[in-house]
């Protein structure tokens, strides 16, 4: 009879590039496997090379270095248990996403991933050779196990091809992003054991790359459907689970509960930003500090991700910054611990007026002396970030983001935006759910973080006498409405109107999109947390005429 096999789920944070980092991430878990009596280590998708790593795939010597990454930690395994790692694979002139099972100092076998996803945010075909049908089934203490990775699980196929072959149970390494629809889907779209029978062992990857995320969240599925959740969401670790071919379930000691709603939101957005400047080795953040909402919001989101002593708050008023602006800017910085500064900007509206006085002469101020001031602000970061190393985070969200309701080279200007897939009403509910609550694993304090007129008055941009967001736009709630529909679901405007929108007002927002795309195209990377992010999974043409009439 068959054993019972003791497995190590490694749910690891690698780092894009870094292949002598990642391989010391392998080598620390196939160490804590063998300490464990592990029969088997178990790590996620294109984990050697970090997974995506988009076009640095092309670059032969990046895969070379991987492959030989993966030999050298096959060579390890003499005496201590198996591991299965992803990394990319070269041979006969094509390019795989692969899973390599090493065993007893040398490489068992291989798995080519088969289905290649190509939409959203992924983009495999471009990079990949799709793996045949020939798929291997292996032979381990009497159990045959198949490998799957990630997408092949999605569709039928590669299960019940495995499944035909005899496959009792899966091993599926993953590099799953989240997004706040991504448990439900995985729980309830998943092919493996619904269509087949066989058991599977999910294991995912965690942490920050660029805008997307990943949650980790590895888990095991019995024969029947029974899932046990082995590790929590958006933290770094391992779990041992036990599977029983007699049975054909898991068991395991390790217990985790995942996060949900604003909860897994927040806290994606903290892990995105926090790995995106340790990865790229920032010392810190500095951002403009306005007295608003989205201002605290992410100042409150790099407090929990970096700590307060790595967090720079400056205000730099202007002569239409208000008294409650400037109280609450303060309140903010002092409640979240950081380091707080003022700077005022009016000497250098003051230059610029002179510099550009001839040229404007006869001409009434607008957008342009507005965005003058944005811009001024943003050289004056750009000058902070450049003498003491610190990255500029920007601080505008969807809404704004999808109108053009940004200054270009001004409030735009900076390397991470960690509300850029946040709607404004997202950004104030969000807000006060971090008031009355401290997330996991966050370094800054509890309590009310965010004074509460900052979440109540009405927003304003504060570029001129008497200004207000509603001034330009239709309040938050329809004008997100309206986004959605145009940007996230794709409607047509008449099912949009069909909601009981005014049709000037939607084609004007419709209008307003199309034409703000060249500035999205210049905006930083910031965290994907919907359905559909400016960035990766959105790609319209600049020069577009068209119009949904």
């Amino acid at each position: 009879m068959s054993k019972k096999l003791k497995i190590l789920v490694a749910q690891l944070n690698p780092v894009v590039g870094d292949i002598g980092g990642n391989l010391e991430l392998a080598r620390g878990a196939l160490a804590e496997g063998k300490a464990a009596g592990a029969d088997l280590v178990v790590l996620s998708e294109l984990f050697i090379l970090g997974y995506p790593a988009e076009d640095l795939v092309l670059k032969p010597a990046a895969v070379e270095d991987s492959m030989q990454a993966v030999r050298d930690l096959a060579a390890e395994t003499d005496g201590a248990p198996d591991i299965i790692i992803g990394s990319p694979w070269a041979e006969d002139g094509k390019r795989y996403n692969s899973a390599v099972w090493l065993s007893g100092g040398a490489i068992k076998g291989r798995y080519d991933k088969r289905e290649l996803p190509n939409y959203g945010v992924f983009d495999e075909k471009r990079i990949f050779d799709a793996g045949d049908e020939n798929l291997p089934v292996f032979e381990f203490h009497g159990v045959k196990i198949g490998v799957a990775i990630c997408e092949d699980i999605w569709y039928p196929r590669v299960p019940s091809l495995l499944h035909d072959a005899g496959a009792e149970m899966l091993i599926v390494p993953n590099g799953s992003p989240w997004r706040r629809t991504v448990q439900v889907e995985r729980h309830t779209t998943f092919s493996a054991w619904r269509k087949t029978g066989v058991p599977y062992l999910f294991v995912n990857q965690v942490g920050g790359q660029d805008e997307l995320v990943f949650d980790g969240s590895s888990y095991a599925v019995d024969h029947d459907g029974t899932e046990h959740q082995l590790l929590g969401d958006f933290v770094t670790g391992t779990a041992l689970v036990e599977y029983d071919p007699a049975t054909h379930r898991f068991a395991s000691e390790a217990k985790a509960e995942l996060t949900e709603g604003w909860h897994a939101e927040y806290r994606a957005a903290v892990i995105a930003l926090g790995d995106y400047v340790n990865k790229n080795r920032f010392p810190g953040v500095v951002l403009g500090m306005s007295g608003g909402i989205d201002s605290a919001l992410t100042a409150a989101i790099a407090v929990d991700a970096l700590g307060p002593e790595r967090v720079w708050c400056v205000m730099m008023p202007s002569k239409y910054t208000s008294s409650d602006s400037l109280e609450d800017a303060k309140a903010c910085a002092e409640a979240l611990g950081v380091t707080y500064d003022s700077i005022n900007i009016a000497p250098g509206v003051g230059a610029l007026d002179e510099m550009l006085g001839e040229q404007f002469a006869g001409t009434q101020p607008d957008t342009t002396e507005e965005n003058i001031q944005s811009r001024l602000r943003a050289v004056t970061l750009m000058a902070l970030s450049n003498k003491f190393g610190h990255m500029v985070v920007t601080t505008g969200n969807k809404s704004e983001m999808a109108v053009g309701y940004a200054t270009l080279y001004g409030d735009m200007c900076g390397g991470y935006n960690a509300l850029k897939d946040f709607y404004k009403t997202e950004v104030f509910e969000l807000a006060k759910w971090r008031n009355t609550t401290v997330p996991r694993g966050a370094l800054g304090p509890g309590g009310e973080v965010i004074p509460e007129r900052i979440i109540t008055k009405p927003p304003s941009a504060e570029l001129r006498e008497d200004q207000r967001d509603d001034d330009s736009l239709p309040p938050y709630d329809v004008l997100d409405d309206i986004l959605r529909g145009l940007v996230d679901a794709e409607e047509p405007i008449e099912a949009i109107l069909a909601r009981g929108h005014d049709r000037a007002v939607v084609k004007r927002i419709e209008h307003l999109l199309y034409i703000a795309e060249y500035k999205r195209r210049q905006a930083p990377p910031g965290v994907k947390v919907g359905g559909k992010n400016f960035g990766r999974d959105r790609r319209y043409p600049i020069t577009n005429r068209f119009r949904d009439d």
